[in-house]
C-alpha cells in the first residue's frame, strides 16, 4: 500500500526546545487570545511576550529554591495556566496539573501524593484551599493567579512574574542556563478523577516532543491557525493537541468562557481549529438537525447534501458555498475539527465532512502522550480512529475469528511508568510493549478500527463479545436519544442480560409527542428506538431492558460518562 507523504517538521528535543524555537521563528505573530472578563474583547499575546513571561517566573522559580522540585497547577482553561506550565516544564521542575473539578478533599489528596513543593491555582479555589500549608506543611508556596483574590500567606503570580523580570534585568541569568534531560519524568498526570483509583502517569520531554512531531507530520496545522480551548487543558489530549501543538507550529489558541459560551467564542476568535470529544461533535450536529427542522429547512440541507455530493463526483467542491449558513453559526472560519477520547458515529463524521468542514478523529491514551493513531488530512476514513503515528509500532493480540484483539504498541512516547507503583507498570509494559486496554481491529487499508475498552466488554450467554460501545453509537443516532450507556446486568441465577439506561433528549421528544409528555407514551417511543437497534443486531446482541433516566449521566470533565459508578444505579 503506498504511503502518504509526511508534512516536513522541525527537530524538538524537548518542550523548553519547542518554545525557545517557536518563539524566534514566530516571534510576532500571536500566541494567545485572552481576556480579563468574559464581557469583554480578546487581547493578543505574541510568541516573543509569552516566551518573556515564562523566562520571569521561571527566573523567579529558580531563585525560590523550586529546582528539581515538583509544582502543581489547578485552574480552569486560562492563560495563567500556560505560563505556570511552561516556566515549571521549561525549567529543571516537574509540572503536576490536578482537576480543578475535584473535592477539594481530594485535591488535597492528590497534592500529599505527588509531594509537591508549590501550588499555583485560580483564585475561585483561594478560600477552599485556605489552610492547604497546614495540611500538607511539606507545601513551601501556595501561589494565587488572579491578584485581586490574594489572601494572607498566598503569593501573587503577577508579583512574581514582575520579581523574576527584576532578577533578569540585574543579570539573573539562570534559567537560560538550564539544561533539560529529555528522558527524565518531567510531567506527572494523574488519570482518574477518584483518587482511590488514580494511577500517576510519569511522561518525560522526549514523550512529549515525539508525539507533537509525529502528530504534525500527519496533519496540516498552519501558522494561520486559531484553535479554541474547550476541553480542559489539564488533560494530555488537550495540553498536548490543544495548547503545545499550535504553539510548535506557530498558531494561536484562543480561551473558551465556558461551554455555553462556545458559538460566541468561535465568532469572536475566528477559530480555524476546534477539538473536542463524541459527546460535544453529536451535540452540535444534532442542534444543526434540529435547528433546521425548526424552520422547515431540513429538506433543503438534504438536498444541499446531494447537490455537493453530486458536484464533487464532477471534480467541483461547492461545499463551504451551498452550507455557508451552517459554517457562519461556527464564525465562518472554521475548517477542521478534531474528536477524540472516544470513537465517534462515522455518519456523524461524514456529515460535517459533506458541509465542509473536514472532521478527523484519533485515537490516544495519557500514557501514549497522548496520541497513538490519528486520521489524516489528505487520507482519512470516517470510521476508523486513524492510521498509527510514525514511529510508533502497533499490533492487535489475542484476536478472535472477527480480527478483533487488544491494541499494544511500542515507541518513544510510551510513559515511563506509574508514579511509585512498579506492579501497576509491569502490568501494562511488557518487553517495551504497552498494553491498552482497548480492543480494535486492523484493516487491509492500515487503519485501526475501535471496538471498545477491554473493561467494559460485556460476554453474552454464547460466550460472544459484545461492546457496549457499538450498541451505544446505534442507540445515539435517535433524535430521542440525549446520553445512553449499555452495560451487561447479572441476574440472580448467574446469567447476564444487555441493560441500557437512556436520557431522552427533551426538546426532540417535545416535539415529537408535545410538553409534558405522558410516562407511557415516552416509554413507547424510546422502546421503539431500542426495538429498531435490536432488530439490526443479532439475539445475543439484543436490549432486553431498558431504564428512562430524568437526569444526565454524572462525566469526567472530558465528558465521557462515568460509566461503572452509574451502571447498576437505576436498576
Amino acid at each position: 500500500m503506498k504511503k502518504d507523504k509526511l508534512y516536513e517538521v522541525r527537530q524538538i528535543e524537548s518542550i523548553r526546545d519547542m518554545l525557545i524555537s517557536s518563539c524566534e521563528i514566530y516571534a510576532d505573530r500571536t500566541a494567545y487570545l485572552k481576556k480579563q472578563k468574559k464581557t469583554m474583547p480578546y487581547e493578543a499575546v505574541t510568541y516573543k511576550e509569552f516566551k518573556e513571561l515564562v523566562w520571569n517566573l521561571g527566573t523567579k522559580f529558580i531563585e525560590m529554591n523550586l529546582s528539581g522540585k515538583r509544582i502543581a497547577i489547578i485552574s480552569e482553561n486560562r492563560f495563567e495556566w500556560c505560563i505556570s506550565y511552561m516556566a515549571t516544564v521549561s525549567g529543571d521542575m516537574t509540572v503536576v496539573p490536578i482537576d480543578l473539578e475535584l473535592a477539594p478533599s481530594d485535591i488535597i489528596n492528590l497534592l500529599k501524593i505527588s509531594k509537591v513543593s508549590a501550588v499555583i491555582y485560580t483564585g475561585k479555589l483561594s478560600e477552599k484551599l485556605a489552610d492547604l500549608k497546614k495540611e500538607i506543611p511539606e507545601i513551601e508556596y501556595t501561589i494565587n493567579m488572579d491578584s485581586e483574590k490574594v489572601r494572607e500567606g498566598e503569593l501573587d503570580l503577577y508579583k512574581l512574574i514582575e520579581m523574576g523580570k527584576e532578577l533578569r534585568q540585574n543579570g539573573d541569568n539562570s534559567f537560560d542556563n538550564i539544561e533539560i534531560n529529555k528522558e527524565e519524568a518531567r510531567i506527572l498526570l494523574f488519570t482518574s478523577g477518584t483518587t482511590a483509583l488514580s494511577k500517576g502517569v510519569l511522561l518525560s520531554h522526549k514523550n512529549i516532543a515525539t508525539n507533537l512531531m509525529s502528530m504534525c507530520s500527519m496533519v496540516d496545522i498552519k501558522k494561520t491557525d486559531v484553535f479554541l480551548a474547550t476541553l480542559p487543558i489539564h488533560h494530555t489530549y488537550a495540553s498536548t493537541c490543544g495548547v503545545m501543538a499550535p504553539l510548535y507550529r506557530g498558531s494561536c489558541v484562543a480561551f473558551a468562557d465556558g461551554l455555553k459560551y462556545i458559538l460566541n467564542n468561535l465568532k469572536e476568535s475566528k477559530t480555524t481549529v476546534l477539538l473536542g470529544v463524541p459527546a460535544m461533535f453529536e451535540l452540535i450536529h444534532k442542534r444543526i438537525w434540529a435547528m433546521a427542522r425548526q424552520n422547515g429547512l431540513d429538506g433543503k440541507l438534504k438536498m444541499g447534501l446531494k447537490l455537493s455530493g453530486a458536484l464533487r463526483k464532477i471534480g467541483i467542491d461547492a461545499r463551504r458555498k451551498i452550507f455557508k449558513t451552517v459554517i457562519d453559526n461556527f464564525g465562518g472560519e472554521v475548517r477542521l475539527f478534531i474528536s477524540g477520547a472516544a470513537a465517534i458515529d462515522p455518519s456523524i463524521s461524514k456529515s460535517f465532512h459533506d458541509m465542509g468542514i473536514l472532521f478527523l478523529q484519533g485515537y490516544g491514551i495519557t500514557e501514549c502522550a497522548p496520541i497513538v493513531a490519528l486520521n489524516r488530512d489528505i487520507n482519512y476514513r470516517d470510521d476508523a480512529i486513524g492510521l498509527p503515528l510514525p514511529g510508533l509500532e502497533i499490533k492487535i493480540i489475542n484476536k478472535n475469528e472477527e480480527g478483533v484483539g487488544e491494541i499494544i504498541c511500542k515507541g518513544d512516547n510510551v510513559m515511563l511508568g506509574y508514579y511509585e507503583n512498579q506492579e501497576a507498570t509491569d502490568e501494562v509494559i511488557k518487553d517495551g510493549w504497552f498494553y491498552t486496554g482497548d480492543y480494535g481491529r486492523l484493516g487491509e487499508d492500515g487503519f485501526i478500527r475501535f471496538e471498545g475498552r477491554k473493561k467494559n466488554i460485556i460476554i453474552a450467554k454464547n460466550g460472544k463479545n459484545v461492546y457496549p460501545e457499538e450498541l451505544e453509537t446505534m442507540l445515539s443516532k435517535s433524535d430521542y436519544v440525549a446520553e445512553c450507556l449499555v452495560y451487561g446486568h447479572e441476574d440472580e441465577e448467574g446469567e447476564t442480560y444487555i441493560h441500557a439506561q437512556i436520557f431522552p433528549d427533551k426538546a426532540a421528544v417535545e416535539l415529537k409527542l408535545g410538553e409534558n409528555p405522558d410516562e407511557e407514551k415516552l416509554k413507547e417511543l424510546i422502546q421503539s428506538v431500542v426495538d429498531d437497534v435490536n432488530k439490526n443486531n443479532p439475539v445475543w446482541k439484543y436490549i432486553r431492558k431498558t431504564v428512562i433516566r430524568n437526569t444526565e449521566f454524572e462525566k469526567t470533565t472530558t465528558k465521557k460518562i462515568k460509566r461503572f459508578a452509574q451502571a447498576n444505579k437505576s436498576e
